[in-house]
């Protein structure tokens, strides 16, 4: 099952927060979404993982609401699955039969919350705004990453070259005679290449470098 490919844009302009509820007591996740719609969530009600799998997931800041014992595919299974793929939805987890084990087991894999039924609606609520301000912090992230790759693409080969070597302690002299190059060039491209990804240091190249996961080349 491929859950990263799922995720397209059904709304690119609302910010206001996605739920995603899996449930199979129907009565019980309607009950959900009548609470969560008053509260101005845009909400979005499945019976079991295989229906919300066969959804589009909101290219927005969105969390899921996942009982833990459903048909078919079980809330616990479907986590550990998303774990090993691209698919990064905080999500809380609901029950009636929960237990301590289960309970450590879902929190270790980055679970929000662990709620056993019957819950107070403050607790799921306060609950799905911590798992909607993980998801939006989250998103922040990658589009400030996605910004500084665009950054690092209007490079120059010589330029990226110098940009490894300043990370790596080299002095402009140091660098020019590797390259055989004059140093004045060197200070040039080096001026150039900091101005293009907006660093005032070579503490900000290194975060750079370290936020993008760059390889010394």
């Amino acid at each position: 099952m491929d859950l990263g490919s799922r995720t397209k844009a059904l709304s690119t302009d609302d910010e206001s927060g996605h739920v995603m509820v899996v449930d199979d007591d129907e009565a019980f996740r309607s009950s959900l979404g009548r609470l969560l719609r008053s509260m101005g969530l845009q909400t979005h009600l499945f019976a079991s993982v295989a229906e919300f799998m066969g959804s589009v997931l909101p290219e927005a800041p969105s969390c899921l609401v996942l009982d833990v014992r459903l048909p078919g595919q079980s809330g616990l299974d479907f986590q550990k699955e998303v774990a090993t793929q691209d698919m990064r939805l905080p999500i809380i987890f609901i029950t009636a039969y929960g237990d301590i084990p289960m309970t450590v087991q879902a929190m270790k894999r980055g679970a929000v919350e662990f709620l056993a039924k019957p819950f107070r609606d403050q607790d799921l609520l306060d609950a799905v705004n911590l798992g909607l301000a993980r998801d939006r912090l989250r998103r922040e992230q990658d589009h400030a990453l996605v910004a500084l790759r665009k950054r690092l693409d209007t490079l120059t080969p010589r330029e990226r070259v110098i940009l490894f070597e300043v990370t790596k302690g080299r002095l402009n002299k140091q660098i020019a005679d590797d390259m055989g190059i004059k140093e004045a060039t060197v200070k040039v491209h080096r001026s150039n290449m900091m101005r293009k990804v907006n660093a005032a240091s070579v503490a900000d190249l290194c975060r750079l470098v370290d936020k993008l996961k760059l390889p010394q080349e």
